[in-house]
């Protein structure tokens, strides 16, 4: 194993780590997960050694794990082993032939290495050392900010979302897999991910709040509205309560255009039977927004493609991209400096135990070596203030920040 990926390593956590190692250690895509409000980890692991490029057909694709990028194509994670983890890292599916022939393979031989080597502390350093923001710095963003409140005034758009990135240094203590376990305690209503890609050799982890498509096994169908950011710790460091946060206009108009965009996309294929709900004020770990959730019976109203075709039509949603969506992009494409690659694309688990549930890919990071990138991004409306806005982007990466550095 190379020394970059041994710096990946610890042994807590043994039977999950040690998939994990061998995975890693043969090249092998993997996808690990916790769904929102539960306490299962799942773990799936490639042994194609690379992840497919693909359309995704949630009703024609085998079971898997889907992330997909900003724009361009989706990778798919096969699942060819697939384990699932209770609260207290214990596995709890009964082992297929192929995970028994995998594991007699591998799993004598890394017990045995993890006996032997000395691996580095798991906790990672809380004053790991910040390098830089990336290319983006306050004054940078306020400008790209009045730019584009200058465009939506011109009449080009009437919202768009810009993004910027934070790089930092990790400490050389730092653990991938115990970060994800960190965020699994921190945020329980939250989608815990951490994907490994081969061909980029890198990783991305994350906690998203926001569902983009999700059907469950007794087809119902649910998507949500989230937009409007406001802090959940007041000016004296308290925690605030939902029924505490005042929202402004801004924050408002925001989520509205959110949520006739998905009204949008209904009608566009003629679905009237949906069930709407809200909005109303939830908490993201150190962040309040106003969210709106809306369901449909698939088998009711009989269309069992209703995953597929409205996944086609909401990404990227207005949420992460803004309206018109072809101007927004534009715009986007002219003022950000960096490439979103994965950050506001869409990722999670396709066609496990019956059920797809695939989230829009927005508290993440991505690590290569020991530099680990922040993604964070914010709508701007017309009455948007561009030192607001970046203070909004600072808050939504402390949201990941001040749990695993």
């Amino acid at each position: 194993m190379s020394a970059i990926l041994e710096k990946h390593i610890t042994t807590k956590s043994p039977k999950v780590q040690n998939l994990w190692n061998i995975a890693l250690s043969e090249g092998f895509p993997i996808a690990l997960w916790r769904l929102p409000k539960t306490s299962e980890k799942q773990l799936i692991i490639d042994l194609s050694g690379r992840a497919s490029r693909m359309k995704v057909d949630l009703e024609e694709m085998s079971s898997g794990f889907v992330i997909s990028p900003f724009q361009g194509e989706s990778l798919f994670i096969k699942s060819d082993l697939h384990y699932i983890f209770g609260a207290e890292n214990q596995q709890v599916n009964d082992n297929s032939i192929e995970q028994e022939v995998f594991e007699k393979q591998y799993l004598v031989y890394f017990d045995k290495e993890i006996e032997q080597e000395n691996f580095p502390q798991i906790y990672p350093d809380s004053n790991a050392e910040e390098r830089n923001f990336g290319p983006y710095n306050e004054m940078l963003f306020a400008e790209m900010v009045s730019n584009a409140i200058m465009s939506i005034k011109n009449g080009e758009v009437q919202k768009v979302v810009l993004s910027r990135t934070k790089n930092i240094t990790l400490s050389d203590t730092f653990e991938v897999t115990e970060a994800f376990q960190k965020l699994c305690a921190a945020y329980p209503n939250a989608f815990i991910s951490l994907v490994y890609l081969p061909e980029y050799q890198c990783f991305w982890l994350g906690a998203t709040p926001e569902t983009l498509v999700s059907v469950d096994k007794d087809g119902k169908f649910r998507t949500m509205s989230l937009a409007g950011t406001q802090s959940a710790v007041g000016v004296n460091g308290e925690n605030l309560l939902a029924g505490e946060i005042r929202w402004s206009h801004k924050e408002i108009e925001e989520h509205a255009f959110v949520s006739r965009y998905i009204i949008e996309c209904f009608k566009k294929i003629r679905l009237r039977e949906y069930h709407e709900s809200g909005p109303k004020t939830v908490q993201a770990g150190n962040l309040m927004h106003l969210r709106t959730d809306y369901m449909v019976d698939t088998r009711e109203v009989n269309f069992p493609q209703l995953g597929t075709v409205m996944l086609e039509l909401l990404h990227p949603t207005s949420a992460i991209c803004g309206m018109p969506k072809v101007p927004a992009l534009r715009i986007i494409a002219e003022q950000e400096l960096h490439d979103r690659e994965f950050y506001s694309g869409f990722l999670g688990p396709v066609n496990i135990q019956q059920e797809s549930h695939l989230f829009v890919n927005l508290r993440t990071m991505k690590i290569v070596e020991n530099e680990a990138t922040f993604y964070a991004g914010c709508g701007i409306t017309e009455d948007s203030n561009p030192v607001k806005e970046w203070f909004e982007t600072e808050m939504k990466i402390e949201t990941l920040m001040r749990v695993v550095v």
